[in-house]
Formats: structure tokens, C-alpha cells, sequence
């Protein structure tokens, strides 16, 4: 048996397998790993706020007008009127759920809302509810809208 009298190449390592492939391995995955999650975290982002117009919609037409929606802030809230609270979230869910399974049916609910809610100065809401609208049913060219190269 033969003791080495140099330690070996970085180079050596790379070509048996050694440590610096390893290392490299181990780099490679990580950075995999962080790239899924930066594009996994991005779409379930860009999702949510999807999800945000549509519940900001559904918000204003359970309401029925914007003066209504301060109501939805219950300051101070009793115990009493946690289940009102509850009653009004499960509606505006349920409106959500039903423009979320079929939101180009509702394009022009939604453009409605969209401008009730500006003119209302409920600025936030009406840019959430217009952005989910062009995500999921863009304006045509034949809707007096220029269109993207269609």
C-alpha cells in the first residue's frame, strides 16, 4: 500500500466523483430547487391576486352599491355578530366561486363593477377586479379595443 505524498487535484476530485462533483451536484440541486420555488411562489402570487379581483367583485355585487362595502369592516366586533360576519364572507366565497369557474360569462358583470367601483373611489378594488377581468376574458378587437397582433 502506498501513502500519496501530494494531495490531490481539485481536477482529480471532479473526474473520480470526489468532493468538488459532489459539491457541484449539491449546487446544481439547490439552485433547481430555488428556481422552482421563485416560480411556484410567483404563480401562486400572480393566483392570488387573481383570486383578489374576483373576491373584490364578488365584495361590491353582494352589496349591491359601494356605499354599502364600509359595513364590511365591522370595527369592534361582539362575539354576537361573529356569525353575521361569517354569513357575509361565505356569500361574497360563493360569488367569487361562481365567477372564478366561469369568469368570461361575467366580463361585462365585471367591467360594471369595475367602473361602479372607480367612480365610487374605490380605486384598489376596481383595479383588481379590472386586471382578473383581462386575465381571463380579454377585450376582442371587434369590442372597440386594439388588439395584441390577433
Amino acid at each position: 500500500m502506498s501513502i500519496p505524498t501530494t494531495t490531490p487535484s481539485p481536477a482529480d476530485d471532479a473526474a473520480d466523483g470526489g468532493p468538488v462533483a459532489e459539491g457541484a451536484a449539491l449546487e446544481d440541486a439547490a439552485f433547481e430547487t430555488m428556481r422552482a420555488d421563485a416560480v411556484l411562489a410567483g404563480r401562486a402570487m400572480s393566483s392570488g391576486q387573481f383570486l383578489a379581483g374576483l373576491i373584490a367583485n364578488a365584495e361590491m355585487e353582494t352589496v349591491g352599491r359601494p356605499d354599502r362595502l364600509p359595513r364590511d369592516l365591522w370595527p369592534d366586533v361582539d362575539p354576537v355578530v361573529v356569525q353575521q360576519i361569517w354569513d357575509r364572507a361565505l356569500a361574497v366565497g360563493l360569488h367569487a366561486g361562481r365567477r372564478q369557474s366561469s369568469p368570461r360569462m361575467f366580463r361585462d358583470e365585471m367591467a360594471r363593477v369595475s367602473a361602479a367601483l372607480s367612480e365610487a373611489g374605490f380605486h384598489a378594488m376596481a383595479g383588481l377586479v379590472t386586471r382578473s377581468r383581462r386575465l381571463v376574458a380579454p377585450e376582442h378587437p371587434a369590442d372597440g379595443e386594439a388588439g395584441h397582433g390577433h
